[in-house]
């Protein structure tokens, strides 16, 4: 097959053409992935109107189902549109991924309530988060591989960077749309139907984002390579049999996408709905907070892909990976005491231990019919209302704050909600405050600080990863040989990182142990990146040609 460069014999892109080409494709990306985020940014009220629950920890767990099983449908849309991008090109195929998500996402804002509709309810709601990963599997590929077709190599990193802050950008703008809701909005009528304006204001995105990209043209690589007869027979199993392919694959998977997706969940959903449940900032902060670290973060994206041009794809991955590892779990406690003091300092003061028999708990029991002993029920509420613990084992049920006994014998004949409130009343009186909190300015600026470390780590790992992924892959088959790893990483690591984490804090009452999820991740991918990911991935491709 003849080299990129040999292909590349038709004449370089001007740089109003490239401005074109990064604008319409980085303004679709954010387009879509808005459409894919706004699920997770207004996901405590998607619990309330489609998996209603008096279980606040079952209702969220089930929104972040929800939330994964887009996700998990990712690498099929990768495949299915992957192969469609190496075979009819990659504009096209990306200007039907969009349309599918702009509807499948106004769609959600139509659906009537569990309320009113019953289960027929969040089942819609699946079948629609489903074409969404669908879709969102077949975007990502075609804007990078189309801004990496266009860039020259020197320039690479810092133009694919654009699609990289782009991500960002779409939760960015899910962020934006949200609060100018609320702030236009009364809270009761925005509780009541106002979140569902976000979700049909993808129909309005959906219009720019098809005009933008109609005015494009086809990828230069791929018109070459279609004019010389070098198109791939079958992308996807040429994916696995090209040589060399199958390392390259698992480097991408494991080496790349497993530390990048996970680290970038985690600092944003996860840190979201860290500071929102168990922290009790008031909403609308938080927000706020998470606004101006993401908006401020996604410059450093482009710093990190520009960055790549001079010293490497590789560097940055795994400096950023070794930092991850060092400072993720400080990150987290430091955000923890700036923004609710006082409930380390009660725990410190008057700490809560729970003695008794079958002292587990099971947030999905209620599913499968089954019932928590009476110390799972107390473990359910401690952990529902974000208390520290300790369990210890013993013949006879207690709970007891500082030493001091609780009655149990009304708070467990109570249902699931009163028993949390319950408990609440009666920690509060040994000083624990449940109130919804709002952190000091100075804490403010803190919170944000470390959310701006968390976004800067992020960018280390996602800055140049288009480029990279681009340039590990044959152009024939590049669609779906970077797509493929890329959606299932991003879709089984990083999209099930709320449900798994919110499942292990759940289960050990530890509102930090779901970060050992991102870490052992983090862990793998750098072993993996370090050994696997080669130092110019042109040269190494070169050498398979």
């Amino acid at each position: 097959m003849a080299s990129e460069a040999a292909m590349a014999g038709q004449r370089e892109p001007t740089q109003k053409e490239i401005r074109l080409v990064i604008a319409a494709s980085s303004a679709g990306t954010v387009f879509e992935w808005y459409d894919f985020f706004i699920y997770g940014t207004l996901a405590t009220l998607i619990g309330a109107a489609f998996f209603p629950s008096d279980n606040e920890t079952l209702q969220l767990l089930l929104v972040w189902a929800g939330f994964a099983i887009g996700f998990g449908f990712r690498p099929l849309g990768a495949i299915l549109f992957g192969y469609l991008g190496d075979k009819l090109g990659r504009k096209y195929t990306f200007l039907v991924t969009v349309t599918l998500m702009g509807i499948a996402t106004a769609g959600v804002g139509l659906i009537p309530s569990a309320a009113s509709i019953g289960i027929a309810a969040p089942i819609i709601v699946i079948l629609l988060r489903i074409l969404q990963g669908l879709a969102l599997g077949g975007e990502y590929g075609g804007a990078a591989i189309y801004v990496a077709e266009h860039a020259p190599k020197e320039k690479r990193g810092f133009y694919t960077s654009f699609i990289q802050a782009s991500v960002a950008g779409g939760f960015v703008l899910s962020i934006a749309v949200v609060l100018a809701c609320r702030f236009l909005i009364p809270p009761e009528d925005f509780v009541t139907w106002g979140w569902r304006i976000p979700f049909l204001l993808s129909i309005i995105l959906l219009g720019i984002s098809l005009w933008m990209r109609l005015k494009l043209s086809e990828s230069p690589v791929f018109q070459a390579m279609k004019e010389a007869g070098e198109m791939s027979a079958n992308p996807f199993t040429e994916s696995f049999t090209y040589p060399g392919n199958k390392k390259r694959i698992f480097v991408a998977l494991f080496g790349i996408t497993a530390g990048l997706t996970t680290i970038w969940y985690t600092a944003f959903f996860s840190g979201m709905s860290f500071l929102r449940g168990p922290m009790r900032v008031d909403d609308l902060t938080v927000e706020i907070m998470v606004f101006v670290a993401g908006f401020i973060a996604m410059s450093f994206y482009l710093f990190v892909g520009k960055w790549s041009d001079r010293v490497g794809r590789k560097k940055p991955i795994i400096v950023g990976n070794i930092l991850i590892l060092l400072l993720l779990f400080p990150s987290f406690w430091a955000m923890g005491n700036l923004a609710n003091p006082g409930l380390w300092e009660s725990a410190r003061s008057s700490p809560v231990q729970v003695a008794g028999q079958q002292c587990t708990t099971d947030p999905f029991s209620d599913l499968v019919g089954s019932k928590p002993s009476d110390c799972g029920k107390i473990l359910e509420a401690l952990t529902a209302s974000g208390v520290p613990y300790d369990v210890v084992d013993a013949d006879q049920l207690r709970l007891t704050v500082g030493g001091a006994d609780i009655l149990l014998t009304e708070i467990l004949a109570a249902s699931t909600a009163e028993r949390k409130l319950a408990i609440e009343a009666s920690l509060a009186d040994h000083g624990y405050d449940f109130t919804d909190r709002q952190p000091s300015t100075a804490a403010l600026a803190g919170i944000v600080g470390i959310l701006l470390l968390l976004g800067a780590l992020s960018a280390m790992n996602y800055g140049s990863v288009a480029a990279l992924l681009s340039e590990m892959f044959p152009a024939k088959i590049r669609y779906s040989s970077m797509s493929i790893p890329y959606h299932i990483g991003a879709g089984y690591f990083g999209g099930f990182l709320p449900l798994i984490a919110g499942y292990i804090v759940a289960r050990s009452g530890d509102v930090y142990a779901g970060l050992w999820y991102t870490w052992i991740f983090v862990f793998i991918a750098l072993v993996v990146g370090w050994w696997g990911i080669p130092d110019d991935p042109e040269a190494a491709l070169d050498e398979h040609r």
